[in-house]
């Protein structure tokens, strides 16, 4: 008997062809599948299979524009995975199926499409549910997006550094904005926030520097905006000020909190008012306002938290009202042009002297303007540093520490690139981490008889700092119709010869600076004859 394959051709009813299809309709049903869609397709993507749904994983064609099918091997395609086409510089459009509910989220090196240059357009099917975090991040040169009705969620950094990107639209069905999903998309004009949306993540629109206004749906029960401006929606909570709006603003009487980030990076905002129905400045709320010159904390004001006006390098001037009774870390550091900070005589937490922010009893220094003076004496009153105190003081050169101090709280003198010289009068404080980090030409001088001095203090050389004027040796007197004397110490120690005329009533000059070359200088007053008595000392710079 003649047979196909096992199949007795006497079983076929019809034609040997007929037992053919019958035969194999097992290999060629996947095969007839297969070459159903474009063979490009298949040599683009990789993919695997997950319960009868396709993800793509990666992508290897050539770039430009590509269509990702709805379907392949049977499958339906429902996801793209993370980083599938991470980098991928060529790609300049890409079409999303409708059958896609998912766009991956950021895994290591980035998100779906993190990375990719060169994509302007982006057409995204009406099945999308999610779009992941990072997982347009860094796309440079994308210019618009259209979210579709879809989305429900658009996770943390999604769109960050599109610094193409000019305006955005949220959909009414997104509940879910995570947070830096727009930051630093420095060509968003305006947004458009839908009525669903219960969550903005933080820092979701830092440095948008043309963004002039974010519009909220009237009917939204979370968040509302006025004059362009994001606010919770009884709007007590300010929480995000454009940042390319106008330089000047006032924040509604209705405000109670000034959210975190609120204002950060608002880099054209040169002036605020604050009413005083403001209790809560949240942290960074102010910081990177480049701009800004200066600022009242109105008396309503209770806390003020960490890194609130750091990097502010044009504020001039800080007035903090009677009520603050908390000020966060950092709250005033890298402003390289403060030479102020004023606080109410009656405020019962802080307190401050010549500019200098201190606590009440003036036992804790909290900080200095970063333009007050290039020489500062700590008041003996101080014990301790609060952290970050001198950061970025960049015209600070030198600083005397008295004795009473025990600690000095962490980056205290942080990149202090101007500080040569750093004189205790006690013995070795504790410190914090990173305390002299960036001060590569500072030097730390001590005095004889303190303790626990090494050869090098928070990472600086440091120098027993010991002038002494002698007086039993020939030089001391009247030599050619002047009055002198030799100092001796330790070899190149800096030092200040002062003079007074009247010890009841002390009134101290500066005659000579000078360094004690090979460890010793010899001094002479040219005008001692012009006083009666007059009578020295030696200090540091």
């Amino acid at each position: 008997m003649e047979t196909i394959g096992s199949i007795p051709k006497t079983a076929c009813p019809n034609t040997v062809a007929w037992c053919l299809r019958t035969a194999c309709v097992a290999r060629l049903l996947p095969l007839l599948l297969l070459l159903s869609l474009p063979a490009v397709v298949q040599a683009q993507f990789t993919f695997t299979t997950n319960n009868g749904a396709i993800t793509i994983t990666g992508y290897t064609g050539s770039g430009g524009v590509v269509v990702i099918p709805s379907a392949t091997n049977g499958y339906p395609v429902t996801s793209i995975g993370n980083s599938a086409f991470v980098n991928c510089i060529n790609l300049t459009s890409v079409t999303i199926p409708d059958s896609v509910t998912n766009i991956g989220s950021v895994f290591p090196p980035g998100g779906a499409f993190h990375g990719c240059i060169n994509l302007t357009s982006v057409t995204m099917g009406n099945g999308v549910t999610s779009i992941g975090g990072g997982a347009f991040s860094h796309c440079s040169s994308l210019t618009n997006i259209t979210i579709p009705n879809s989305v429900t969620s658009i996770g943390g950094n999604a769109f960050s550094y599109c610094s193409s990107l000019t305006s955005v639209s949220i959909p009414n069905s997104a509940i879910n904005i995570g947070q830096y999903s727009f930051n630093w998309c420095t060509s968003l004009t305006n947004v458009t926030i839908g009525n669903s949306v219960t969550s903005i993540g933080d820092y979701t629109f830092y440095s948008c520097t043309n963004l002039t206004a974010i519009t909220v749906d009237e009917s939204n029960s979370v968040y509302s905006s006025e004059d362009g401006v994001l606010f919770d929606k009884s709007q007590t909570t300010l929480i995000q000020y454009p940042g390319g709006k106008a330089d000047s603003y006032t924040v509604p009487n209705s405000v109670i909190s000034i959210g975190h980030w609120a204002f950060s990076g608002c880099t054209s905002l040169t002036n605020v008012t604050i009413p005083n129905s403001v209790t809560s400045i949240r942290y960074w709320a102010f910081s990177y306002c480049t701009s800004l010159i200066s600022v009242t904390i109105p008396n309503s004001v209770t806390n003020i938290e960490f890194d609130v006006f750091s990097h502010c390098t044009s504020l001039t001037n800080v007035t903090i009202g009677n009520s603050v009774t908390s000020i966060g870390d950092w709250a005033f550091d890298f402003c390289a042009s403060l030479t102020a900070i004023t606080v109410d005589t009656n405020n019962p937490a802080y307190s401050s002297l010549a500019g200098v922010l201190f606590n009440k009893s003036q036992t804790t220094l909290i900080a200095y303007p970063g333009d007050y003076a290039g020489s500062y004496t700590v008041p003996n009153s101080v014990t301790s540093f609060g952290v970050g105190v001198f950061a970025d003081c960049t015209s600070l050169t030198n600083v005397t520490i008295g004795n009473s101090v025990t600690n000095i709280g962490g980056y205290a003198f942080l990149q202090c690139s101007s500080l040569t010289s750093v004189y205790f009068q006690g013995n070795a404080p504790s410190l914090g981490s990173a305390v002299f980090y960036g001060d590569n030409n500072a030097t730390v001088y001590y005095l004889p008889g303190t303790t626990n001095w090494g050869t090098t203090f928070g990472g600086l050389p440091t120098v027993l700092w010991n002038p002494q004027a002698q007086t039993s040796d020939a030089s001391f007197g009247v030599r050619t119709n002047q009055f002198g004397f030799n100092i001796t110490g330790t070899t190149n120690i800096p030092i200040v010869i002062e003079a007074c005329a009247d010890l009841a009533s002390p009134v101290w000059v500066p005659l000579q600076s000078c360094t004690l070359s090979n460890g010793s200088v010899y001094f002479s007053d040219p005008k001692w004859t012009n006083y009666p008595g007059r009578f020295y000392r030696l200090r540091s710079p």
